[in-house]
């Protein structure tokens, strides 16, 4: 339906211009249907403004600076060398506002409407919006998408400031802190550590599960740990933060086992909070919909993103399944496509890549070994070092590996694990494998350019039947 003919009416009403958001509603739009997107703060959500994006401009800063400062003698780079991350900063800056620009191009591009404001349910088929301009204005919709994402938790009591931080503050700092306590020991937790320790921040990690990246596989965590020690990055598992207190140069922060037991006290200039997120539902008029959030204050929704109400749908972060972008924007075209009338593929959340931005790089998909054997699995390993590999010796970076998890009858693979030299690059070929069920003699034998760190996916494939040629 043209806006002409209706100009406060859409097929589409999308609440929420974030990674899962945006995506529905070019989608929705290029299959003909009316769209109108509302968003209060970032287009583009926080992944290209304060998230995914800046960090890995931050992460790449943190790869330069660390190379020259810490392997520069190796490379033949000597003398005084200077790192400064106020300029690196700014170039992070600059790449989250172009590509948050790119968004609203997109929009207009698209012919969808794109309204600034605060979108407010005030029936099922209508929304107020406050509008950042000042005015008020009310959309109709046949169908919504809700996009609202998540928000960082915070352990209770606490008050967000310049020294307790979350990554937005962190983040959005053209200067580090001398020292830092990082509070979680995800994605965001060790990205940020990275970042940190390579500009000379004194940095230790706190994480209440007993070893860092918990999610990962062990033989990961064991990894990125001894990785970690030797760039400097101190760091206390199986320890919970229990009180920060603020002092006139910065925070002491009491820890203890989490288990129980005696604690002790660490200062630093600030603590960053990297504890994982809470769904973003407060203030959207959802029971004017019908729509409630489950226990967990997650909306649930069914394989085409549809919630318990038929027209209203909900994707990303605020629907719990897997925080993560990419699943956001996969999740915006089922829905898109589900309102338009296809019958789009479900998305297979045991095939979701996993990528850590930290360094080393972490890469996963599928069943850790554990999982596997916990699911029944008779399960075979292969593990191929990237010190076998002639692209990671010539790098300079040749800690880590691929590690391929195969069902031991038929040869399928079950799960991919690494750590390395930009291994999240090396994530695509693994999940076609394990989204189309192919074996490992058939990732095997497809030929691998030479030299590329991608040979490593390949022997560790070829380990599974004991076929390896450089271990």
């Amino acid at each position: 339906m043209p806006f002409d003919d209706a100009p406060n009416h859409a097929d589409v009403l999308v609440l929420g211009a974030g990674p899962g958001g945006y995506v529905a509603a070019i989608r929705a739009a290029q299959l003909g249907l009316s769209v109108v997107i509302i968003e209060g703060r970032w287009w583009g959500g926080v992944c290209l403004n304060v998230g995914c994006i800046p960090t890995k401009a931050l992460l790449r800063n943190a790869e330069v600076a660390d190379l020259v400062t810490r392997q520069g003698g190796a490379f033949g780079l000597t003398g005084d060398l200077h790192v400064d991350y106020a300029t690196g900063w700014k170039r992070s800056r600059d790449v989250a506002s172009r590509m948050s620009d790119g968004v609203r191009f997109l929009m207009k591009k698209n012919s969808i409407r794109a309204v600034e404001g605060w979108g407010k349910f005030t029936g099922p088929h209508t929304v107020e919006v406050q509008q950042s301009d000042g005015a008020t204005t009310t959309w109709s919709f046949d169908h919504a998408i809700i996009a609202t994402g998540a928000t960082p938790k915070v352990l209770p009591g606490m008050t967000v400031d310049d020294r307790v931080m979350t990554y937005e503050q962190l983040i959005t700092a053209d200067h580090l802190p001398n020292s830092l306590v990082v509070a979680g020991s995800g994605a965001i937790g060790v990205e940020f550590a990275t970042i940190a320790a390579a500009f000379g921040t004194d940095v230790t990690i706190v994480e209440y599960l007993d070893r860092l990246a918990p999610n990962e596989d062990e033989a990961v965590s064991a990894e990125l740990a001894r990785a970690f020690r030797k760039r400097g990055i101190k760091s206390m598992t199986g320890t919970a933060v229990r009180h920060v207190q603020q002092s006139e140069d910065g925070v002491i922060v009491d820890v203890a086992p989490a288990g129980g037991g005696e604690g002790t006290t660490i200062r630093a200039d600030a603590l960053l909070l990297a504890l994982g997120f809470a769904p973003r539902t407060d203030g959207f008029g959802l029971e004017q919909t019908g729509v409630s959030p489950n226990g967990n204050g997650f909306i649930d929704v069914d394989h085409e993103m549809r919630t318990s109400v038929p027209h209203v749908f909900a994707i990303g972060d605020v629907t719990g399944k897997m925080m993560l972008a990419h699943v956001a924007e996969r999740q915006g075209v089922i829905a898109a496509e589900t309102i338009a009338g296809k019958h789009p593929m479900p998305l297979d959340y045991d095939s979701v890549p996993r990528a850590t931005y930290c360094e080393p790089q972490i890469g996963s998909v599928g069943l850790t070994k554990a999982q596997a054997e916990a699911e029944g699995y008779s399960v075979k390993v292969s593990r191929f070092p990237f010190a076998a590999n002639g692209k990671a010796q010539s790098l300079g970076e040749s800690a880590g590996f691929v590690m391929l998890v195969a069902d031991a009858e038929t040869g399928l693979m079950l799960g991919a694990h690494m750590v390395g030299p930009d291994v999240t690059e090396l994530l695509p070929e693994l999940v076609l494998a394990k989204t189309w069920g192919l074996t490992m003699e058939q990732l095997a034998i497809t030929i691998h350019a030479h030299p590329s760190l991608s040979e490593a996916v390949m022997e560790a494939a070829e380990g599974i039947s004991g076929t390896a040629i450089d271990v």
